[in-house]
């Protein structure tokens, strides 16, 4: 990049369980929300505003380029282009870096970037079969040929496909997101023990951090009523022990695996925004940003192992900007699942992995703990996958501050075999 890009400000939703206080809400509800809350806060004008790009993974089918509903409904102008990015679990970190390539090409100077989701309104849809049937209902021309195509019905045809549960599926290497989570467990040996250790700490650190992470979110008035508001991520859970989590079953491997609900992320729905724009049009404009993306790196890889993505992605990072691990006062690693995060972990660490897969002598380094996730992570907090880029950078960015703090690493993995990691700084 050849310059910074200026991060103003960002906002974000409570994260909340999918099926739960946010359901009646679509992913345009929730990026609409976020986005006016953004636009009142900062004060910036809607007309100097050159584009919206929101990071969406489902996709909604009521909401077709769901950037331009998001937009409108946000109440900005109808003039404001807008577009939607699909990086699946980086979407919103898509959206950021996307961004960030118009406003260094000179097709923008301000952008407003979203990532949302709405897991609890991914649909339930009719297989193949009770499709092909419709299908020929509506071409059916007589009473006899509508009758003859319902004799072909078997109830077998109404066994619904779960939606969520085929978009958490790599379709190329057959296995869900779980399993690969299993994959990485065995193969850096990361027992049950280290992976409920991990999520518990995900836990406690997101209840310690709940004042500071009301900073960044913006209550919601939940319909239809409007009478409730939630104000607060309900996926942390003050009561959670190690004991709770010692007695819940593997879920993905139910034999021998070790990777379960509680280890694993939950599936969320929420949105965050941010506003960016270049360094230089910050200072013109006299605005003190939040913080600044100084790099970013997209890396690829066995989708069977898709979450050791950050330490690919951070091997291209550093190559790019020669920062290394130690470079960084903290860092962001989204947790899909603990088997996952604490693997990721183990490959920055690893020498021969380093030389075997990262084409590096040398290893990318040990991460202190202390300077890891420290308001929590998604095990805690939830994934609602097209919203946690964003939601990462947010955090990160504003944990700097507050610790006076220079240089933070984002990074997460992706569904399908990629990473993403984003080198951040605050000035």
């Amino acid at each position: 990049m050849k310059e910074r890009l200026a991060i103003i400000d960002g906002i974000r939703t409570p994260f909340c369980k999918a099926g739960g206080v946010l359901s009646a809400l679509t992913a345009d509800d929730l990026g609409a929300i976020a986005i006016r809350e953004l636009m009142a806060r900062t004060a910036f004008p809607p007309g100097q505003l050159d584009e919206l790009i929101a990071g969406n993974v489902a996709q909604p089918i009521e909401a077709a380029n769901v950037a331009r509903v998001i937009a409108l409904k946000a109440g900005l102008p109808a003039s404001l282009i807008a577009s939607s990015v699909h990086r699946n679990c980086a979407s919103g970190m898509e959206a950021i870096t996307t961004a960030a390539n118009r406003i260094f090409s000179d097709e923008a100077t301000a952008i407003i970037t979203v990532g949302c989701e709405s897991m609890s309104n991914i649909p339930l849809m009719y297989g193949r079969s009770m499709t092909a049937l419709f299908a020929r209902l509506m071409r059916a021309k007589t009473t006899w040929q509508r009758l003859a195509t319902w004799a072909s019905f078997r109830p077998t045809m109404l066994t619904p496909v779960v939606g969520v549960q085929v978009g958490l599926t790599d379709p190329v290497c057959g296995l869900n997101m779980g399993q690969t989570a299993e994959i990485l467990a065995r193969e850096f040996a990361v027992t049950r023990q280290d992976q409920d250790e991990f999520a518990l700490m995900s836990h406690q650190r997101a209840v310690a951090a709940q004042a500071r992470l009301a900073e960044e979110i913006v209550p919601v008035a939940l319909p239809p009523a409007y009478a409730q508001v939630q104000s607060v991520d309900d996926g942390p859970r003050a009561s959670q022990d190690l004991a709770a989590l010692a007695k819940l079953r593997p879920y993905f491997d139910k034999l021998c695996g070790t990777v379960t609900v509680g280890n694993s992320c939950p599936l969320t729905d929420g949105a965050a925004a941010l506003l960016v724009m270049s360094e230089r049009k910050a200072r013109e404009l006299g605005l003190s940003p939040l913080g600044y993306l100084r790099d970013y790196a997209y890396a690829a890889l066995d989708g069977r192992r898709m979450g050791l993505g950050p330490v690919f992605a951070t091997a291209k990072l550093a190559a790019k900007t020669g920062l290394s691990l130690k470079d960084f006062d903290l860092i962001e690693i989204n947790e899909a699942f603990a088997a996952q995060a604490v693997a990721c972990e183990r490959a920055f660490a690893s020498e021969s992995f380093a030389r075997a897969e990262l084409g590096r002598t040398q290893a990318l380094g040990q991460i202190d703990r202390a300077r890891l996730n420290v308001n929590g992570g998604a095990i805690a907090l939830g994934h609602p996958v097209g919203a946690s880029g964003a939601r990462l950078v947010l955090t990160l960015l504003k944990e700097l501050r507050r610790r006076s703090a220079k240089r933070g690493l984002a990074t997460l993995c992706i569904g399908g075999g990629q990473g993403a990691a984003l080198a951040l700084e605050v000035s």
